[in-house]
């Protein structure tokens, strides 16, 4: 690890706190003990090499915590640092407001003025070459092989699955782009309001593999090009978590050359590299590529087409379940065929030397053919090569009535990333993650182990580091909030243990008198969207309060009318568990129906417990147990969202005080006032729905 120690002066973290200062008070702010100890342990660990983890709850002001001692740094150090988000709507508030205001605010107290850049993946940007016609039509295949999203996930307006009566306003939404493309000044996908579904996008952008680099005309005016020139020289670049896990994963060159990465939303940071690890082939996707050779590289695809007719025998048969010995042998030669077929079209779809440079509409139309093709080659070999040991693979078929109804198809999973991240992020930079929730069950060492930073005893990637563990400390800087005051934890610990059965009535009764002691105002988070839907429609016809359901509306619009009136309930799975943030008297009743374990069929997520039991460890606990801590403490943490708020959260599963991980649970939620006395927690309710 690099010593910057000598780079900054002795009094480098009193000066942060001075900075600090600074920043906080142009937002109007006052000062917070908590964020004034995140940003000197972050300054600290940025001079002396230590990786920090640190715990920052819900009013702490993080965002600012560890932003100051960053432009600090980078600017006095001469070392660039990497911002890392897992969610759109942080990357934009970091990027729009805190980071310009940090900068603004430290400009006069530095020796010079930060600069300051995003990055996100080549898709995320439009491609001017494309708008002008330099690169061929996409045919009907993107339906099925959409490009994974190289950006956070969250959903964007419209989606991928537009209506059959809506084909039509496809070419509109292609001639608005266009004309945006013209004026805008990034080219950046976040910055079109309203967004346009992932169809409409594709027409007017290309992957890193289908860019012709150098070769591409308009090279010099080329959107993510002129990203990736600004982060080049910026001090501090803003970036998301897919991008970490691509330079996880085995492409370095994808960030600049940096010295630190300030992990924001840490405590997804392991699932968001697992996701842009993963790929998954099936016919439509080996047929798109196919026709991509044929049309635009004039090859024959003989051979592949052949390979690709066994392969969808072969996997139309197969179980919708998880491989845990490997693909079955019928399977494995049939992807095997389809690798040696796809290698035969790769070695043809070599561009003929020109003397005076190719037409750019033909070089475009190879390098469309040849990315999906090296596509394919590459999952194949990957599911049949000797490191399978170290994946997850799964068969699935599409949902039922749903677009793909009954599409078969493989996937590939890493069985873990720590190793990964160990070797390609943390071995010579410095990690900052941060999070409102990393201490799981008063501890660090959940999450630390599945970000690569506390060595497990076998790793589950194949990439074990030589050498010993990084070092590393854990700090929770506390909460401004009084929990015990502010909040009740309540446990119906007299309800049954759930069971397959969604929503059960014994929870609607319960669901009904916590809503109605409330006067509505409840925040519903369910195990799944069944769990969920049913909820509503009995609790609509028992209250008389209005009743919102995910699927009702685009989420942001359900969140808005929750907020908007103290009389409502917002029902919802897993987008409402993290990010939804509604103050005041519009959310007095967090409502949890049961402890959040992974479905039993999540095949990555059995294949790491079982991983971890076959090498004596516990299974359940270091991968069940810990994924349900976080989503429990996430989920109770839309309780308390500033000093003045206050509630209830009900969990509606005995398991919580009655199993013996209920305690490592409890542990990682905020310290509420605890009962499990129903009364309680309804004359907590009717007390404060009188207050209005």
């Amino acid at each position: 690890m690099k010593d910057t120690s000598s780079a900054v002066t002795a009094g480098s973290v009193d000066e942060v706190h001075t900075l600090l200062d600074l920043a906080v008070g142009a937002l109007g702010g006052g000062r917070r003990d908590g964020q004034h100890d995140m940003a000197e342990a972050v300054s600290t660990a940025m001079t002396s090499g230590e990786h920090l983890l640190v715990q920052a709850g819900t009013g702490t002001g993080k965002s600012l915590g560890y932003l100051v001692p960053a432009v600090h740094h980078a600017v006095n150090a001469g070392e660039r640092v990497i911002v890392s988000t897992a969610t759109l709507a942080l990357q934009r508030q970091i990027m729009s407001r805190d980071l310009p205001l940090v900068a603004a605010a430290l400009a006069d107290r530095l020796p010079r003025r930060p600069t300051l850049a995003l990055l996100k993946g080549w898709h995320n940007y439009a491609c001017l070459h494309k708008i002008d016609g330099g690169y061929p039509a996409d045919d009907a295949g993107t339906l099925f092989d959409m490009p994974r999203s190289e950006g956070p996930t969250e959903p964007l307006t419209g989606g991928d699955d537009v209506p059959a009566a809506e084909a039509a306003s496809l070419g509109q939404q292609v001639v608005r782009l266009r004309e945006w493309a013209r004026a805008t000044d990034t080219g950046d996908r976040d910055d079109l309001v309203p967004g346009v579904p992932d169809r409409a996008w594709r027409q007017v952008s290309v992957t890193s593999l289908e860019c012709l680099g150098q070769r591409c005309p308009l090279i010099e005016e080329c959107f993510p090009e002129r990203a990736r020139a600004l982060a080049r020289e910026a001090d501090v670049v803003v970036t998301n978590h897919a991008m970490l896990g691509i330079a996880a994963t085995g492409s370095p060159n994808v960030l600049p050359e940096h010295s630190v990465v300030v992990a924001d939303e840490a405590h997804e940071l392991a699932d968001r590299v697992t996701a842009a690890a993963t790929v998954e082939l099936s016919v439509a996707s080996i047929e798109h590529a196919a026709r991509q050779a044929r049309r635009h590289g004039g090859v024959l695809t003989t051979d592949l087409d052949a390979a690709t007719a066994d392969f969808g025998s072969l996997v139309a048969g197969l179980p919708a379940e998880r491989f845990p010995e490997g693909l079955p042998e019928g399977a494995r030669l049939a992807v095997a065929g389809v690798r040696d077929a796809a290698r035969g079209v790769l070695s043809e779809l070599k561009p003929e030397p020109k003397a005076g440079g190719g037409e750019g509409g033909a070089d475009s139309g190879l390098k469309m053919a040849q990315s999906s093709m090296l596509q394919i080659f590459e999952i194949a070999e990957r599911m049949t090569g000797e490191a399978t040991g170290f994946d997850v693979l799964w068969c699935s078929r599409g949902a039922e009535g749903g677009f793909g109804a009954g599409m078969s198809k493989l996937h590939a999973a890493p069985l873990g990333v720590s190793g990964l991240l160990r070797t390609n992020l943390w071995s010579e930079k410095v990690g900052v993650l941060t999070s409102a929730t990393l201490a799981l069950g008063d501890s660090f060492d959940p999450v630390a182990r599945s970000v690569g930073l506390e060595r497990a005893a076998t790793e589950a990637d194949g990439t074990e580091a030589a050498g010993p563990a990084p070092r590393w400390r854990g700090l929770d800087v506390g909460s401004p909030f009084d929990y015990p005051r502010q909040g009740i934890l309540y446990v119906a610990k007299n309800l049954p243990t759930p069971g397959q059965q969604s929503t059960t009535d014994d929870q609607v009764d319960e669901m009904a008198a916590l809503i109605t002691a409330a006067g509505g105002r409840t925040l519903g988070l369910f195990s799944s969207r069944r769990a969920a839907e049913r909820a509503a429609e009995l609790l609509r016809e028992r209250l008389d309060v209005p009743i919102l359901c995910q699927g009702d509306d685009q989420l942001p619009t359900l969140v808005k009318q929750f907020a908007a009136d103290e009389a409502t309930c917002l029902f919802g799975t897993l987008s409402l568990w993290q990010g939804v943030d509604v103050p005041g008297p519009a959310c007095r009743l967090v409502m949890i129906d049961r402890i959040p374990f992974p479905r039993p069929d999540d095949p990555v997520k059995a294949a790491r417990a079982r991983y971890v039991e076959s090498h004596g460890g516990n299974g359940f606990m270091q991968v069940a147990a810990t994924h349900a801590a976080l989503l429990l403490a996430q989920g109770a943490g839309r309780l308390v969202r500033t000093v003045e708020d206050k509630g209830v959260v009900a969990i509606l599963d005995p398991r919580l005080v009655t199993a013996r991980y209920g305690s490592f649970l409890v542990r990682s939620l905020p310290d509420f006032w605890r009962t499990t006395d129903r009364q309680v927690a309804t004359s907590a309710l009717e007390r404060l729905s009188a207050l209005g």
